[in-house]
This record gives C-alpha cells, sequence and structure tokens, in this order.
C-alpha cells in the first residue's frame, strides 16, 4: 500500500501534512525517477492553481528539483491540462502541478506528469516512494554547477490559449450567433485568466462568476462542485448555457439554459455520438468508470456504442484509452479525455466541444440531452477511521447488505461502495428508479458502514 500516493497524486492539508520538508523529498525523488535514463540535466515545469499554499509548495518543489541538477520552469497559476500540454509541446522531461482540484483552500497536493504530458502510473508513484524511504536522497545533490536554475515562464499560457484558437477557430466562429451568450464560472481557481482569453479570442460572446481569486475563496461555493449559483445566474441573465469548472481547471460541468445539470455522463453521451456520426470515435468506444450513470450504458447500447468501464480514476480511463486505442472516455465528475487532443481531461476544452456541437447542430443544450436518460443517482460519504479501510471487502455483514439490496433490483440498479482514495470516506453510490429508496438505502448503508468500520 501506498504510503504518500492517493488516485490523484498526493492531497493533503498544506503545510501541516503536505510540509515543505515532504515536498522537498517528494521533488527530488520525483526527479531522480521520472529523469534517471537522461544524458542530460532533466527540465521540469512547474504549475499551480490559486490557493493559498500555492506559492509555498511551489517553493520547497522547486528548490528539490534545483538540488537534484533539474532545471524548472515556474508556469505560474496555469490550469492542469495546460501544464499537461505545454509539457509535451516544450519536450519538457517531467512537470508537476501543485493543486488539489475541486477539494477546499486549505488541502493542497502535487500530481506528477510524464513527458508525454500524462499522469505517471501507480508503478511510477511507488518508485518515487521507494527511492524517499530508501535513505539515498542525500545522494542525489548536485554540486557546484551542476545545480539547477529556475526561471518565470508565465508567458507560455499564450501557447496553450493557440491550441483552442487552431482547433475551433474556424468551427465555432462560422456558426457564431449574437444571441449565443454563455456563463462562465471559473471556481476562483486556475482557468481565471485563461477561460476569458480563450472565450474573447475565440469571439464567443459570456458573462463570468467567480473570477477574483483571494487564495482563500477557490472552490468556495463555486464551480462544478457547486452549480447552484451558475444555475440562477443562467436563468436570470436568460443565458444560452452555463460552464463550471473546477478549481484545477481539469473538469468541466455545464447547466442547460433551464438551469438543469449536465453532468459528465451526459456529456460523454452527447460527444460520443457526434464522433461516431462524424466517423471519429475510435473502434466506436466510450470508456467510463464503474460510478457512471446506468443510463450511459443504455445509451451505448441503443447507438450501437461498445461502453467499457474502469475504476474510478480518470488515470484508469486513460490507461484503458491507451491500451486498446480508444479515443474518448471520461468521468460523470467532468473529467472527459479526449485523446486525439489532449492527454488529459481538459475543462476549457471539453465546453468548447460541447458549445462547437451546439453551434452546428443549431439546437438547446436541453434537445441536445434528450438522447440519454439519467437513472436518479444517490451518493453518500461515510465518515471512517483511515485505517480501516482495507477491512471494507471482508465485512460480512456489509457484503451482505449490499448484495441483497443488489438481488431487489433486479437490473434496474446498482450499488457501488469503494473508499476515497485522498480522505477518509467510503463512498456509497446507489442508483435505480425510485429516488426515495435509494436515498434512504444509501443512507441506511453508509450509517451500517461508520458503525463497523470506526
Amino acid at each position: 500500500m501506498r504510503k504518500y500516493f492517493g488516485t490523484d497524486g498526493i492531497r493533503r492539508i498544506a503545510n501541516t501534512e503536505l510540509t515543505p520538508e515532504l515536498v522537498y523529498k517528494v521533488a527530488k525523488a520525483g526527479a531522480y525517477v521520472l529523469s534517471k535514463h537522461l544524458n542530460h540535466a532533466p527540465t521540469i515545469l512547474i504549475g499551480r492553481d490559486t490557493r493559498l499554499s500555492g506559492t509555498l509548495i511551489e517553493s520547497a518543489m522547486t528548490a528539490g528539483f534545483l538540488s537534484y541538477g533539474a532545471n524548472v520552469k515556474l508556469l505560474g497559476v496555469i490550469p492542469t491540462p495546460a501544464v499537461a500540454y505545454l509539457t509535451k509541446k516544450m519536450k519538457a522531461d517531467a512537470s508537476v502541478v501543485i493543486s488539489a482540484s475541486h477539494n477546499t483552500f486549505e488541502f493542497n497536493g502535487v500530481k506528477y506528469f510524464s513527458n508525454l504530458g500524462m499522469k505517471i502510473s501507480d508503478e511510477i508513484e511507488e518508485e518515487i516512494e521507494e527511492v524517499m524511504e530508501s535513505g539515498k536522497l542525500e545522494e542525489l545533490t548536485a554540486v557546484h554547477d551542476k545545480i539547477g536554475v529556475a526561471e518565470y515562464r508565465e508567458d507560455l499560457s499564450e501557447e496553450y490559449i493557440y491550441f483552442f484558437r487552431k482547433i475551433f477557430d474556424e468551427t465555432i466562429e462560422n456558426n457564431l450567433k449574437d444571441n449565443f451568450v454563455v456563463g462562465l464560472d471559473v471556481a476562483n481557481g486556475a482557468t481565471y485568466k485563461v477561460a476569458e482569453k480563450v472565450f474573447s479570442k475565440l469571439g464567443i460572446k459570456y458573462k463570468i462568476i467567480n473570477n477574483n481569486p483571494d487564495g482563500i475563496n477557490i472552490n468556495h461555493n463555486c464551480g462544478s462542485t457547486h452549480l447552484e449559483n451558475l444555475t440562477q445566474f443562467v436563468k436570470d441573465n436568460n443565458l444560452s448555457l452555463g460552464i463550471a469548472y473546477d478549481g484545477d481547471g481539469d473538469r468541466c460541468l455545464a447547466v442547460d439554459e433551464n438551469g438543469m445539470l449536465v453532468d459528465g455522463d451526459m456529456i460523454l453521451a452527447i460527444f460520443a455520438k457526434y464522433f461516431k456520426e462524424k466517423g471519429k470515435l475510435s473502434k466506436d468506444t466510450l470508456v467510463a468508470t464503474i460510478m457512471s450513470n446506468l443510463g450511459l450504458n443504455k445509451f451505448s447500447k441503443n447507438n450501437d456504442i461498445n461502453f467499457e468501464q474502469t475504476k474510478v480514476g480518470d488515470r484508469y480511463v486513460l490507461e484503458r484509452m491507451l491500451k486498446e486505442g480508444y479515443n474518448l472516455g471520461g468521468e460523470q465528475s467532468g473529467h472527459i479525455i479526449m485523446l486525439d487532443y489532449n492527454p488529459t481531461g481538459d475543462g476549457i476544452l471539453t465546453s468548447l466541444m460541447l458549445i462547437q456541437i451546439l453551434l452546428e447542430k443549431n439546437i438547446s443544450l436541453s434537445k441536445l440531452c434528450d438522447i440519454i436518460t439519467i437513472y436518479p443517482q444517490v451518493l453518500i460519504n461515510a465518515k471512517i477511521n483511515n485505517s480501516k479501510k482495507e477491512e471494507l471487502r471482508d465485512d460480512k455483514e456489509i457484503n451482505n447488505y449490499i448484495t441483497n439490496l443488489e438481488n431487489e433490483f433486479k437490473g434496474n440498479g446498482r450499488v457501488v461502495v469503494r473508499a476515497s482514495g485522498t480522505e477518509p470516506l467510503i463512498r456509497v453510490m446507489i442508483e435505480g428508479e425510485n429516488i426515495e429508496y435509494i436515498t434512504e438505502k444509501a443512507n441506511s448503508l453508509a450509517k451500517l458502514i461508520e458503525q463497523k468500520l470506526n
């Protein structure tokens, strides 16, 4: 079992759990593992979101890299997918994003990307941990003229903006209408500057909220995890749709012109049908996780699209896509991976693709969503003792409860119970036709789990 890395890098309370000392070690060990086969001093990019602790973690990370002998390019506040794109574009040897994604400001995190712009594998994370624990870090110290150099390269965000212009400039411009206006919620996070620049360059009219980060308001009642304000904003301003990103910009959710939620499963269905119509859906296959709605499975069957599911985490979706040669996958939470464009979830890319489809088809988002029927789904977090997570799979009472409930559904519902990779929680998801019934059962199961695992 890994000591530091979870399902999405390392994520902890900044400066008490994610200390500068720990970050320094992660940087030194990571630089070594990710560049040990190079015959030159590695170049590593660092990007961050708007959290108060961002510069603290960035400083410790930079010190670790420079001490090993790596050179660093500091990108400043920039979305996670921009770092992934620039890593490959600039032919860097690796990169790091300092962010805790959708979590509140007191958390921060470290995510590594390889030279291909992809999140590193579980195996590489384990190797980094081995080096951290081996006592060899002191040996990985550059001396004299081998010490690394850091430079600020916030200007590189322009390369990311140009990336979108190359893809969408012509297609969106040819179909824009005067009454088409988008609501943007940038979550006081990493997209707060870039998103406006992209939409302006493409000529898309927009109204923006939650674009004044102060270090502590990232994700606070805003962004893709809190859509209430955006919903009201869209309705109050008669907007064509609303777009919400998360704190680091790798997720995108939407609300239609009536203020109704359009989640990642619905976006995946829209994209899969569109790509298939264009002959661009690789192997006619869509990849999602076990948390995807039953409705996405049924949509796929109805549209002759192969549907594959992985365990939770966009990295596992990507792994399946790479292994089998698929080009579309994602999560209900809004991580959408379009491998023909970027090897990670990209909120701005997702929103622009959705806008392109709407404009091209000259249709409202609510009408576009008619292609999929979403089953009611309830997600409850059971708070548990973190040291007892492993006991979940062997607890007979919990497993019997789940089995009996699944038998009741007879194929028209599901129960998914899994441990969070980043928090002391067991996530209970129940899906079915009756919202009151599944809510009652989800709460009962969550209470049982809390009783047994605390």
